[in-house]
């Protein structure tokens, strides 16, 4: 898919705030176009993603994945100059159950200095995993083949977006995530509001609608530290 016309479409979920608007650059707008392609391809032949048709792929899961970059991920300054560099250069992140990537490789081309972990427990998606990073050139990424019941690691950042038996997954994702480290979930209006009982003992913000969708927000919580 053309780039610009990717751009365009990402740009409502790259406007909001807080901060001033975000864009991705050309090098970022053409490691999109790479993966959606490589995505459509392996799609072909195992199930990745419900979701067909190129256009709605770029909305419903880049531009998702996107907003909740531009939500969580800090921007930092390039030392003597007024470029933006290595956004969340400094945190690690965990995407667990990746799927077929989202939110997590999007953060990553949003943030390159972004150290990632991909766990993925299907063997087929984590193949896929692995070839997308390899086909992006992306570095700093690790793919975890198997569950997060047996990943020892903790990160600053986790993610966590439609899996099954959420209940499960929320429990392991907030494991994962470091003493004042946050907790992201890109989820449903009624799995938000039951979230902070389930874990009562994490801060939580409010949550944050995505563009584009009536029912699904971006929830996050802090873990505390001691």
């Amino acid at each position: 898919m053309d780039p610009l016309r990717i751009a365009e479409m990402l740009a409502p979920f790259l406007q909001l705030p807080p901060g001033p608007p975000a864009a991705l650059d050309g090098a970022q707008l053409e490691q999109v176009s790479a993966y959606l392609d490589l995505l459509l391809r392996w799609n072909a032949r195992i199930n990745l993603t419900a979701v067909r048709d190129p256009e709605s792929i770029v909305t419903r899961h880049f531009g998702e994945s996107f907003f909740a970059a531009r939500q969580v991920l800090k921007k930092q300054e390039a030392a003597g100059s007024g470029q933006e560099a290595g956004v969340g250069s400094q945190e690690r992140a965990i995407d667990l159950g990746s799927g077929a990537g989202f939110p997590g490789l999007p953060l990553k081309i949003f943030a390159p200095g972004l150290a990632l972990t991909l766990i993925e427990s299907s063997q087929k998606k984590a193949v896929f995993l692995k070839e997308a990073v390899r086909t992006l050139a992306l570095t700093g990424v690790d793919v975890f083949a198997g569950r997060a019941e047996d990943f020892a690691a903790a990160a600053d950042l986790v993610t966590l977006r439609a899996v099954e038996r959420y209940e499960r997954a929320l429990g392991a994702a907030a494991r994962l995530v470091a003493p004042g480290g946050r907790l992201a979930l890109l989820i449903g209006s009624p799995q938000a509001a039951r979230t902070p009982q389930l874990l009562a003992g994490f801060g939580w913000q409010a949550p944050v609608a995505i563009p584009q969708s009536s029912a699904r927000v971006l929830l996050v919580g802090t873990k505390p530290i001691g």
